[in-house]
């Protein structure tokens, strides 16, 4: 898990670039974590060195490789048990790994959780429903979705020399 201060600078590119976007379809927040969203990007493409692309498959294109970026807005620092999650209607994306971060709702640190494939997340990920109640944390699923623990992520460091 990888630690970053986000600064004023990089968290004013993510607010302009969700004010351009406006609200996506499927929004499960109605695009009030857009800027979140961004600032995931941002900080993985500066950690991995990879090219920001956004386009409705992949963020990030590192070498020959395509990553979508997860991010989850949140009040505290992430613990090994937390869980990444993905919507179900993002399934269908094309590309190679999912990376999972997640960032302060006051914007001002964020965590590079950790990466897999898209393979590998959802052969180990549990799917819960909407309005079912995640037993491992007590959380009322908001949409169909796909969860798994961070603590079963790969080290970020790793992705760097695929």
């Amino acid at each position: 898990m990888k630690h970053t201060n986000i600064s004023q600078d990089i968290i004013d590119i993510a607010k302009e670039k969700a004010g351009a976007m406006g609200i996506i379809n499927n929004s499960i927040t109605s695009g009030k974590g857009s800027t979140h969203g961004f600032l995931g990007e941002i900080i993985v493409s500066n950690f991995l060195e990879a090219t920001i692309e956004n386009t409705y498959d992949y963020d990030l294109k590192l070498q020959s490789f395509t990553i979508d970026v997860k991010t989850k807005r949140v009040n505290t620092p992430p613990r090994p048990n937390y869980e990444c999650s993905i919507a179900a209607f993002n399934t269908k994306q094309a590309c190679n790994f999912y990376v999972f971060t997640r960032i302060l709702n006051n914007m001002e640190e964020g965590w590079i959780l950790g990466y897999l494939t898209k393979e590998e997340y959802f052969d180990r990920a549990v799917f819960l429903k909407k309005g079912q109640t995640d037993p491992s944390n007590g959380w009322r699923v908001s949409a169909d979705c796909y969860n798994l623990p961070i603590k079963e992520l790969k080290n970020i460091e790793d992705l760097k020399n695929v």
